[in-house]
């Protein structure tokens, strides 16, 4: 099983998604920034080391609030298993240092980008306004 940590960053009413490069796994999907957790690290380690490389954002770990986690597996593929959090507050613009491109867009409107499969769930939630509060 791969364990992943996601971070959903907001802005008033939009939200920081990722398009995946196009080499390499799942080229072209969306999904929101993080990345695996390596061996002996919390998923809110992870996420922190994740969005300083990906996106060079400062974020301390009392700045992410869990929103949910859940097991996910793709036909033909791995499973993984996804803890996905509020980013309440971060330091710095967030810069794209790894995606084929990044993008602020409505939380209502997350949903109309191919993101990965497992991340749907969350963006109907995301667009029902059933998430978080806003920050």
């Amino acid at each position: 099983m791969i364990r992943v940590s996601a971070g959903i960053l907001s802005r008033g009413e939009q939200v920081l998604i990722c398009q995946r490069p196009q080499a390499g796994a799942f080229a072209g999907k969306w999904e929101f920034p993080g990345g695996k957790l390596q061996e002996g690290e919390s998923a809110e380690q992870a996420l922190v080391r994740e969005l300083a490389e990906e996106l060079d954002i400062a974020v301390r770990q009392e700045d992410l609030r869990h929103l949910e986690t859940l097991c996910h597996r793709y036909p033909d593929g791995p499973e993984v298993e996804l803890h996905f959090f509020q980013v309440v507050s971060y330091e710095r613009e967030p810069r794209n240092r790894s995606f084929e491109q990044i993008a602020w867009v409505p939380a209502s409107q997350a949903g109309r980008f191919d993101f990965l499969e497992a991340d749907r769930g969350l963006l109907a939630r995301l667009a029902a306004g059933s998430l978080f509060t806003r920050t």
